[in-house]
């Protein structure tokens, strides 16, 4: 197993966890760390959430990877599926933040991304390099990768909540400078 610490950070949905990890790449970056990987976002039409998009936090390529109109015969939850966008925005940029970054991000790792053979092995490889990553889940998540995270003995897992919002970013981003300047 690595040796470097990794946090995993969970919460409920529409709490903020994307928001949350947006704080902390840029107090990261105000520190000189270096950060890449993957984010996240809803797509709502009409204040309705009718999707999902990926990004890649370093080209700032986005693309739709589950929609509810999308045409695609692979479904989760009611959305339309798209492995292949997943594949060459979502798991590249973790491949270039695993090789090129101080910090690997791994935003959501959601019961419709798993379904990608790919992501998961790109995630056990960058949970198994001597690099610090963070990785963001639903609290309740229960899929097979989540399943091997939460029993990893490097893992830091911090329950993102109302309470903790505010600060939670700041106790990450001492872990992550600990870990890089110690």
């Amino acid at each position: 197993m690595a040796r470097s610490l990794k946090i995993g950070i969970s919460g409920t949905m529409g709490l903020g966890k994307t928001d949350t990890l947006k704080n902390i790449i840029d107090m990261l970056n105000d520190e000189g760390i270096s950060v890449g990987g993957m984010l996240t976002d809803p797509i709502f039409e009409d204040n309705r959430q009718v999707g999902f998009q990926v990004m890649d936090w370093k080209t700032k390529e986005k693309a739709v990877y589950a929609h509810l109109y999308m045409d695609s015969p692979l479904e989760v939850n009611g959305y339309h599926v798209d492995l292949n966008v997943i594949e060459q925005v979502g798991v590249k940029a973790i491949e270039r933040a695993a090789a090129n970054d101080d910090v690997v991000l791994v935003d959501e790792a959601s019961k419709i991304i798993v379904k990608s053979d790919s992501f998961n092995k790109v995630v056990k490889a960058a949970l198994n390099m001597d690099k610090p990553m963070i990785l963001t889940f639903h609290k309740k998540s229960r899929n097979p990768l989540l399943q091997d995270v939460r029993r990893r003995d490097d893992i830091r897992i911090l329950e993102l909540t109302e309470i903790n919002k505010d600060l939670l970013p700041y106790k990450v981003v001492d872990l992550i400078k600990g870990e890089l300047k110690g």
